[in-house]
This record gives C-alpha cells, structure tokens and sequence, in this order.
C-alpha cells in the first residue's frame, strides 16, 4: 500500500504526493512511537493518535450513518448554515462540477447535512459513504478534513494517505469551520473532496474565503434579526419603567439594556436549567428570568433586608399554543397548563388587543349558539389563575405585554422570512378546538405558510414544509417537491412514494 508519509511535493502543484515506502502501518509506529525515521505533518500524527484513541480501524473503518439521506434537507433547513446556502452553491458548486469534485455541508459533529458534484463524482463517493446522513468526525471515521477541522477551529487539508483510513486514500480534501456568530460555537464545516491527482493547491483559500463569506452573512442576517427582536420586545424592556433589566436573545446574547452600557455581550441561560428563575451576571448583580416568545427579559432583583424582592413591572404574558402539546401560558416567568377553553378565550384577546365584550366573546368562540353567562364562568376561572390585573374586564382584554408563538409565525410570515416562520411553527393553532376564532386563525396561519413555501421556488424549503407537521400529508407539495428534485437526489424517490402513498388513500 503506498503511503504519503513523508512530505514531498508534487512539481507545479505544491501537493504531497504519494510515495511508496512502507505499509500504512508500519508509518503510524513509526510516527506514533516518535522513532524519528519518518515525518509527517504535527497536524496529521497528532489527529492519528486522536483518531486510533477512538479505535478506529486503518484497515475497515466506514463511516456511520446518523439519520436516513432522505432527512437531510429537513436537518438542513432547521441548522444554522441552511441561510448561507445560496451563497455556499454560488460560490462552490458549479466550480466542484467542473474540477470532479463534491461539496460537503456537515454540522457540527460532522455528520453530513448536504452534498454537491458532478454525477460522475457522486457514484464512487457514495461508495465511501460520503453522503447525506454519514459521519466524519474523528471519532467515527478517523482523520479527514471535515473530522479534523471542527477538532482543531481552522481550515485544513487532508491528501491522500494522510487519512488514517485506508478506503479514503484515493481522496484528498479540504475544510474550514464556520462559526456562527449568535451562539459564538463552530457550527459545521464546508468541504471541497475529490480525487487526489485533481485538487488544487487554490481550493483551500477557496473554502477558507467562503467560510469567511458564509460568517459575514450571517452576522448581517443577526444584525438584521437582532434589530427586529428588539423592536417588537422593547415595550417589555419599557414595561420595567426605570428598573434594570435587558433583553436577551435565546442563545444568551442581550441585545437591548436600560441603563445602556452595564451589561455584558452574554448571560449563561444554563444557571436556569435546574428550574430557577434568577441568573448572576459576572459583577454579582442577580436578574430575574421571565421568558418571551423570542427569548428572554432580565429585570433586576432589589434585595431588602433579608428577603429577596422584584421590582413590580407591568406584567409579561407568552402564550404557547401552537403544536399538539398542552397548552401553555407563561406569566412574569412562572408556567402553567391550560386547558381549551382558557386557552382559546386567551388566544381570542391576544387576536384583539383592544378588548371584547361578553357578548362578541361568546359570538366568536361558540358562534350564534354563544352564551354571554358561559363566557363570564369561564372568565372568572381564568383571572383567579392569571389574576384581576393581567385580565381586565369592560370589556375583556389582556394588561400585559403580550407576545404568542402564533403572533411570532404572522409576523415572519409578513416579513418575508419563511423559513422562519415554518421552524417557528411546530404545528396548527389549537387544534383540538372547533372555535370559529380559533379555527378562522388557525387556517389563515396555515394557508399562509403553506402558500408562502409553495411559491418561494425553494427546493430546501419545499422539502422541510413536506416532512414537517403541516405538510406531511399534502399532496400538492409532495408533487411539487418530485418536479424541483433533480432524478438523482435520493430525496426524490421518497417523495414518488409519498405522492403514490396519498393518491391511493
């Protein structure tokens, strides 16, 4: 078995080349033991030793599977990178066809998220398993430049027998980390692999530039985002009326403060995983938690003698109520289930911000059978839950700041940004109620994601909608996603079945 020990370097290129001289084997001792008789890059020996630490086998090492192919475009679509895309195909894919190469997507534990090449290229890189649903990590599949870029945070280039596993030696590849400026993690990798004699020494800087590219975007599209954030949650921030307090985002960044300046980029949310509802910052100061539909409101806690207190703001109320689970509402921090009825009056004055009477209430909940004695019962229960001052009467309306998941998918929807609407909606409003409100709402929330996906000309988006809640069983969509597929994406096949599936139901 040639092996590409020793560095030498292919004229014209800047490549290493391969150089028989002894087994695989015998190099990796020669190398791991320190022996001194035979070099290869700090980079390569110490991902070996890495590598053969995870027991990974030179000689029948495959990678492993995750998930089925066909779910890669919906594990795409719910990922950080899944925004960069068309800048990752316009800048990679039709320049990979050319040179008979693959481009790779991989998240951040490597497992291949989408992949890209000419169909010639395809066939034998399916052969090694690299394809939607595979890992190269480390760990699973031993050094490789997607494995090994994510290990060490920086572009890398792997050549041909530099793999530890003897099956990818035909292949040489090159990675570069992306990392995703709202968590501040690497997030996944881009890769451009194909055959060892073809790679040129430019595709590296290639990757390593749209990597950078890719980073750039998506601290536009943040700076965007965090701009929307803060303007529908600053009445929060104003509902505090002079008490400190900030508005952080759900990955732990604060975005907004009052007084301005005396906050720090981040907050560690996991100081609220065991239940409570209070983080320290890093100077001491103590904060209480009270989630949003989009995050998250710090508010400070005002310490009076022994006893902790909380400065009295207006009230912060989020309704979750859009999926098949409970029902729930969030109060100034505090859950609590609900059932229907509770929950569809509460979506009924989120929908009217102004108020109802009790006879427009029972109207849009019972329709013309609605009973004005019924709506008052129901009301009473709901205020001695919420209390009198988050549900005022005369007429019946929420004194709060309001924010709701479904609120939250409207307004992406307005906005343009589908695909965040679809991963903001795990599924219909309500649906186990027959209120004509509630269902008038609920269709009209449905309709318009549907039709927003259907017509966006979004292969990725079309996908994700067809294998999510609301689209699993629409034919239309399913037919469409068979027309965008080109014939040899494994995906198409899937959905062929899907389409044959409900035309016989």
């Amino acid at each position: 078995m040639p092996v590409d020990g020793v560095v030498e370097r292919e004229p014209g290129s800047g490549l290493p080349v391969s150089r028989p001289s002894r087994g695989i084997d015998e190099l990796l001792e020669a190398v791991l033991d320190d022996t001194g008789d035979a070099t290869v890059r700090r980079l390569v020996s110490e991902s070996w030793e890495r590598s053969l630490a995870a027991a990974i086998d030179p000689g029948t090492a495959l990678p492993p599977f995750r998930f089925d192919p066909s779910e890669g475009a919906a594990r795409l679509a719910a990922h950080p990178l899944h925004k960069v895309m068309p800048l990752l195909r316009s800048n990679l894919v039709s320049i990979a066809e050319e040179a008979m190469h693959v481009v790779v997507v991989t998240d951040e534990q490597g497992i291949v998220l989408w992949r890209e090449g000419a169909s010639a290229i395809l066939r034998p890189a399916d052969r090694v398993g690299l394809v939607e649903g595979s890992c190269w990590s480390e760990e699973a599949i031993g050094t490789n430049a997607m494995g090994t870029t994510l290990v060490v945070g920086r572009p890398v280039q792997i050549h041909s027998t530099e793999h530890l596993v003897r099956a990818v030696h035909a292949w040489t590849c090159v990675a570069a980390p992306v990392t995703d400026p709202d968590s501040g993690r690497v997030v996944g990798s881009i890769d451009i692999t194909g055959p060892r004699r073809t790679i040129h020494p430019a595709m590296l800087a290639l990757v390593t530039a749209t990597a950078q590219l890719a980073e750039n975007q998506m601290r536009m599209q943040l700076a965007i985002a965090d701009e929307r954030l803060r303007a529908r949650n600053q009445p929060h921030l104003q509902s505090l009326r002079g008490t400190p307090g900030a508005l952080v985002t759900p990955t732990g960044r604060i975005i907004a403060g009052e007084p301005y300046g005396e906050w720090p980029e981040r907050v560690d949310l996991q100081q609220i995983v065991g239940g409570t509802d209070r983080v320290r910052l890093a100077d001491g100061r103590e904060m209480h938690v009270e989630p949003l539909a989009e995050g998250f409101l710090l508010r400070a806690a005002r310490h009076s003698g022994r006893a902790t207190t909380v400065e009295a703001p207006r009230h912060a109320l989020s309704l979750r109520f859009l999926g098949d689970g409970s029902p729930t509402v969030v109060l100034d921090g505090e859950s609590h289930a609900l059932t229907l009825r509770p929950a569809e009056i509460l979506t009924a004055l989120a929908l009217h911000p102004d108020g109802l009477t009790a006879e427009r209430l029972a109207h849009l909940l019972y329709g013309d059978d609605g009973n004005q004695t019924t709506v008052r019962g129901e009301i009473h229960r709901l205020r001695s839950l919420i209390g009198t001052d988050v549900l005022k009467t005369r007429p019946y309306r929420l004194d709060a700041v309001v924010d709701t998941d479904f609120g939250t998918v409207r307004r992406a929807l307005r906005e343009g940004r589908i695909a965040d609407a679809l991963r903001a909606c795990p599924g219909p409003l309500l649906p186990r109620s027959d209120a004509p409100e509630i269902r008038g709402a609920r269709d009209e929330l449905e309709v318009g994601l549907r039709r927003a996906v259907l017509e966006s000309d979004d292969i990725e988006l079309v996908h994700a909608y067809a294998t999510h809640r609301l689209g699993l069983d629409d034919l239309e969509a399913h037919e469409l996603l068979v027309d965008m597929l080109p014939a040899g994406d494994p995906r198409r096949a899937v959905a062929e079945s899907r389409v044959a599936r409900l035309l016989a139901e």
